[in-house]
């Protein structure tokens, strides 16, 4: 069946699996490590709460059947274990059909979290994470040689993915169209890395020379991803490239790292060689079975995208939008405006039973979003700290944190230990402060002689009161 397999491309595949699990694996443990706090039994969006209201058709989720904090810890740690089994290589010592079963279980496993997730799921790279998974079950294993349908299949996902991005920035903020976005992004992006302080300063000619390669990137070249070789794979190395510069400039989760194991698939024997002799073995004809599958997945996959292309093609597209409760054949993009100014929302507590003018205000450190101007921002991506990048689009609009600022102030000032064990530091590790307050910051990098003279990343100005003094019982009211 040459039509329908493609053997040039086996170390792709090999490489994109492996990847993809270690994407999975982080993506279980951040659910394991965070749910409680979040959507747990007692979270500030509780699971059960919202299974309430929700039908299974419209949320499919094994939570549907039963929900209690020990089950859902359960199902994440399955995922856990099991993503870690695939990134040993179990895939490839199993047969065909239990490969694909393997596969299966972790998505389904996933897509049952992200879809009782609620505001904490909401970002594209979930999404993104269930159509990759989803196509990876039908990739095989080591026993049949890749099929060249499914591989087409990431191709257009990588294309949507790039393209996609690349719409919503022309259509969207002016900055895109003159190349000035790059003189403030890496400052207002949601959760900077270590270097996004360095990527700032940079040359403003060369800040517009980023965009202008960045229009190249996701506008033109994954138009290559469907010529042949070794144009395809000069395209896919081209999107690799781009997606490695953003991995160093920002925290991002895995959305760049699920690009580019899709970009991987685009690799040939051209990238990586000729096989070695125990890979070049003659392979049989893959089962009718399967080939049966990929064929009802691709005839799908093509019905499906009618959303999409659509979207894509309208005036008023819009980003990381799913078309089903599956979140199979999304359409994505970001980035769409850019902010000019850094606004962070400071959550401050005190233990006086009176204020006054007096009251000495202790702050709440996060792991990952700015807050104390001497602390350089770190790395965590490709893992996804929620709250932090939640705290973000608070600091944009209260519309945002409506569902979930308050129950998160209850829980401060309860001491709750799922919740501190979100942040970096409490500043009343014995007993709960009396009150909590939000106040809302501008901060910008420092100069370089800011830097060098009061060795502090961010210099920032109070703006405003985001949420007045509320104790408890006030909290509770307004909750």
């Amino acid at each position: 069946m040459e039509w329908f397999t493609a053997p040039e491309y086996s170390q792709a595949r090999l490489l994109f699996q492996r990847g993809l699990a270690v994407v999975y694996l982080l993506a279980f443990l951040g659910a394991a490590l965070q749910f409680r706090a979040l959507i747990g039994e007692h979270g500030m969006l509780p699971a059960p709460r919202f299974l309430r209201y929700v039908s299974p058709r419209r949320s499919p989720s094994l939570f549907h059947l039963h929900y209690s904090d020990r089950f859902f810890a359960g199902v994440a740690w399955a995922g856990v274990l099991l993503a870690a089994a695939l990134v040993a290589g179990l895939g490839d010592l199993v047969p065909l059909w239990a490969a694909m079963v393997l596969w299966a279980a972790l998505w389904g496993l996933y897509l049952s979290i992200v879809n009782i997730g609620q505001a904490w799921y909401s970002f594209g790279w979930e999404s993104l994470l269930l159509e990759t998974g989803f196509l990876a079950i039908f990739l095989g294993n080591d026993t049949v040689a890749p099929p060249l349908l499914v591989l087409l299949l990431a191709r257009w996902l990588v294309f949507r993915v790039e393209f996609g991005a690349g719409l919503i920035k022309m259509r969207g903020d002016p900055c895109w169209r003159d190349l000035t976005c790059l003189y403030y992004h890496h400052e207002t992006q949601p959760m900077p890395g270590p270097l996004s302080w360095f990527f700032h300063h940079l040359p403003r000619p060369l800040h517009r020379m980023e965009v202008a390669a960045n229009h190249v990137a996701q506008l033109v070249v994954p138009f290559g991803l469907f010529a042949p070789q070794p144009v395809a794979s000069i395209a896919a190395g081209l999107i690799i490239v781009t997606q490695l510069w953003l991995v160093l400039s920002g925290n991002f989760a895995w959305l760049n790292w699920l690009t580019i194991l899709l970009a991987v698939t685009a690799l040939d024997a051209w990238v990586f060689g000729p096989l070695p002799i125990p890979e070049a073995r003659a392979l049989p004809d893959p089962p009718l079975w399967f080939v049966g599958a990929v064929l009802v997945l691709t005839v799908a996959t093509v019905g499906l995208s009618y959303w999409p292309v659509r979207n894509m093609c309208s005036k008023n597209q819009r980003m990381n939008t799913s078309f089903n409760p599956y979140h199979l054949v999304n359409t994505y993009g970001a980035f769409g405006s850019i902010d000019r100014v850094r606004n962070e929302v400071v959550i401050e507590g005190t233990a006086d039973a009176r204020i006054s003018d007096e009251t000495v205000w202790r702050e709440y450190e996060f792991k990952g979003k700015p807050g104390d101007p001497h602390r350089w921002p770190r790395q965590f991506a490709p893992y996804h700290l929620r709250l932090d990048w939640l705290m973000w689009f608070a600091a944009i609009s209260p519309h945002y944190a409506r569902s979930w600022l308050l129950p998160f102030v209850v829980r401060l000032l309860q001491n709750d230990p799922a919740t501190l064990r979100l942040l970096r530091h409490c500043p009343f590790p014995d007993a709960p402060p009396r009150y909590i307050r939000a106040r809302l910051y501008a901060y910008r990098y420092t100069s370089p002689r800011e830097l060098r003279h009061d060795h502090t990343c961010w210099h920032r100005e109070l703006v405003d009161d985001y949420l007045p003094p509320l104790t408890l019982h006030q909290a509770r009211g307004f909750a």
